[in-house]
């Protein structure tokens, strides 16, 4: 499994991700930065129990990596399928899941890693920014919070939560056999996870993640089930 994740890696040159991820990061820190004056202050840390600009990274970045899992996904398997490359794929001597589950893996490896170090740079940019600016995030700029093992443990499982949910994409993707409906789709995930109409939001319900995870991991299953029967064109 290992070798083919490699493999995927190279053929599909995904160091190109890390550069467009850091850039992105980049530019997210740079946009809350420019506004964190307006998001935080007293009024919103009593309304809202913690810093805005602290939410607002937590909310972005997850944006960003939804829609950039649901891109990769779209390049790395549909796109596969859409320009008949799986075809010598599946010629392999190999069973046709573990080369699916392969692509899967690197994908959702990447995207996970790639979004905690992009909460943790940003967090890290801003507790730097708060020696020289009036910059209050409830911790992040004291460093008392990178010390909690609570930030740490839900660092990571939303992380993976985020990426996780992503995967109910990938289904339609290739139900459609089309990288926009993927695309597109990732949108209306996005809408759920993270938008509200009026006050009412799933943002942080973690019963209807929990719901979205399960879909997930049903989509997964779907695209594996019978591959080994299925012919490619089909």
């Amino acid at each position: 499994m290992w070798k083919l994740m490699k493999l995927e890696w190279k053929k599909n040159n995904l160091k190109k991700y890390i550069f467009k991820a850091t850039v992105m990061t980049i530019i997210l820190f740079l946009m809350l930065l420019m506004t964190s004056g307006e998001l935080d202050n007293q009024e919103t840390v009593e309304a809202y129990g913690q810093s805005m600009v602290y939410a607002a990274v937590k909310m972005f970045s997850d944006i960003c990596f939804i829609l950039c899992t649901a891109v990769m996904l779209a390049s790395v398997i549909i796109g596969a399928y859409r320009d008949k490359t799986m075809d010598l794929m599946f010629s392999y001597p190999m069973k046709r899941q573990k080369i699916l589950l392969s692509q899967m893996l690197v994908v959702w490896i990447f995207n996970v890693t790639a979004l905690i170090l992009c909460k943790l740079l940003i967090y890290g940019g801003f507790f730097l920014a708060g020696f020289w600016a009036d910059i209050t995030l409830q911790g992040i700029t004291s460093g008392e919070i990178f010390g909690e093992a609570a930030f740490w443990l839900e660092l990571v499982m939303d992380s993976a939560a985020m990426v996780s949910i992503s995967y109910t994409v990938l289904f339609i993707g290739m139900r459609m056999k089309s990288s926009k409906a993927a695309i597109l789709a990732s949108l209306a995930v996005i809408v759920l996870t993270q938008g509200n109409i009026g006050s009412y939001t799933f943002i942080n319900n973690i019963p209807f993640y929990l719901f979205l995870m399960v879909l997930a991991v049903i989509a997964v299953f779907l695209c594996i089930y019978k591959i080994e029967e299925k012919d490619v064109d089909s």
